[in-house]
């Protein structure tokens, strides 16, 4: 098994980066379209939507919105010259403020999982409900790390996908070696204090390591070092309550992985449930350091 992970991982994370430095934009966009929508896939078969009908429309109820929003400036233009109002134009930025739900989300769910993590696990919920927070958190990884390689370079947007993965590996390796609490016990048993904080350790240290390198370069001095360093401290902390979210799921549904398609690995969803918690969380704080600076 850890074999099976070390090739897959081998082959894919070379993909990966030639994605984010090599594709434009738009195919960029395109690329993590497709991997979400088969990330809904997995999803639909996990919340228990065993008709192919149902999971066709959950995933066409995700490609309307990707679509209106990846034209959203054209749509604004065509509206400007059709009503004759060219101040509307003005409101292309206002895409921006659909990060707050997501991160909303996440706090909410970081803060039951860490207070009442039995709570949550017998928590019971409709499967349209659980539909629609799938598609709300699927989107909303689509659209900001889309609009992370769009606004912020490829150089970041690598930076943010090291930061989840390093901060992965650093849990797993500081909890096999001091590991001793559980975090979550009931939800995840091989998590523990140590291995997160191993964790939050990592992506500081990550995150300093970057900073060096790139502080002289522009589009980078803008950024104050010590937000810097804290947003990506709490971005790893929002994607390890991620991974207990989707092992709630998991739990409930009875199954250790959410799919097969990658060998060692599980699903797609197995591999970017610490990322779909942790981007739109980045991306606000991204937004904010920038505003505030």
């Amino acid at each position: 098994m850890l074999l099976q992970r070390i090739i897959t991982a081998l082959i894919l994370v070379p993909l990966v980066v030639l994605a984010v430095f090599q594709l434009p934009s738009e195919y960029f966009s395109l690329l993590i379209g497709l991997i979400t929508l088969l990330a809904a896939w997995e999803w639909a078969n996990l919340i228990g939507i065993n008709s192919l009908l149902k999971r066709g429309l959950f995933l066409f109820a995700l490609i309307l919105p990707m679509l209106w929003l990846h034209f959203w400036t054209q749509f604004l233009e065509l509206a400007a010259q059709v009503l004759d109002w060219p101040d509307i134009r003005d409101y292309s930025g206002a895409l921006e403020w659909l990060v707050i739900p997501p991160v909303l989300f996440w706090i909410l769910v970081m803060i039951l999982i860490r207070n009442t993590p039995e709570g949550v696990l017998k928590l019971e919920m409709r499967t349209r409900y659980k539909a629609l927070i799938g598609w709300g958190i699927l989107l909303a990884t689509w659209m900001f790390l889309s609009r992370l390689r769009a606004f912020y370079g490829s150089e970041m947007t690598l930076y943010f996908l090291i930061l989840v993965w390093t901060a992965d590996i650093a849990a797993y390796f500081a909890g096999k070696k001091f590991g001793k609490i559980k975090l979550a016990p009931e939800i995840s048993p091989g998590k523990t204090v140590q291995g997160m904080y191993g964790a939050l350790l990592a992506g500081a240290v990550w995150s300093i390591a970057f900073i060096g390198y790139y502080s002289y370069r522009d589009g980078f001095v803008w950024m104050r070092v010590s937000d810097f360093i804290m947003l990506s401290v709490l971005t790893v902390l929002i994607s390890i309550y991620g991974d207990l979210f989707f092992s709630v799921v998991k739990r409930q549904r009875g199954v250790k992985d959410t799919g097969s398609i990658l060998p060692g690995h599980g699903g797609i969803l197995d591999r970017v449930d610490s990322l779909i918690a942790a981007i739109p969380f980045f991306y606000a704080g991204i937004l904010l350091i920038g505003l505030m600076s």
